[in-house]
């Protein structure tokens, strides 16, 4: 096309005034067949793709599934190392929280030990020391008083001996100061009876 009007145009420069109007009607003509072609190209290309466009459209969905499966499953294993991650970082915060602590208990076990003994609570070596002594000296009294001595009972935990030894040392106290006082006030009332009845 482009080879057919510049042919033209050499012969137009080349030729006369007659020559001219020839050259000119024959440019016209090239020029409107050349846009006519386009046309109906465009016209033709519009037209196919009019037809072919249901199965471009359905080749394009196909390709948009398969493309979508493709980033889901990357980043399905994205997610999957995420969470990996995350759940070793919290065990490794909870293995270093577990550790503090402990420290934690530690420091605070020796730091109540210490007040107790600057209090002067025995500990529960020194307990278990004079439950020991008390079951020998009873066996010595139990041979030089000829009775069979009874062992002294140990109380479980550490905490429960500490605070279970005053109470039992005073539950036993008040029987025998009952007892005591019991004898006493009868011989009171006796007393106290032959005084009135004169």
């Amino acid at each position: 096309m482009v080879k057919k009007l510049k042919n033209i145009a050499t012969k137009k420069a080349a030729g006369g005034s007659g020559m001219g109007q020839l050259l000119d009607s024959q440019l016209a003509t090239t020029v409107r067949d050349s846009a006519q072609q386009i046309w109906l190209a465009g016209l033709g290309a519009f037209a196919k793709a009019q037809g072919e466009g249901g199965k471009v459209f359905e080749t394009l969905v196909k390709e948009g599934v398969s493309i979508q499966r493709k980033t889901q499953a990357v980043a399905e294993e994205k997610i999957g190392e995420v969470a990996s991650r995350m759940s070793n970082l919290a065990g490794d915060v909870q293995t270093k929280a577990g550790h503090s602590w402990d420290k934690l208990e530690t420091i605070f076990e020796e730091r109540v030990a210490k007040a107790l003994a600057k209090l002067g609570v025995p500990s529960s070596k020194e307990i278990e020391t004079l439950i020991g002594r008390i079951d020998k000296l009873s066996a010595q009294v139990a041979k030089l008083g000829g009775a069979k001595a009874a062992p002294v009972k140990r109380a479980a935990p550490v905490a429960k001996k500490a605070a279970a030894a005053p109470k039992k040392a005073v539950a036993k106290k008040a029987p025998v100061a009952k007892k005591a006082a019991a004898p006493r006030r009868k011989a009171a009332a006796k007393v106290a009876a032959p005084a009135t009845a004169a």
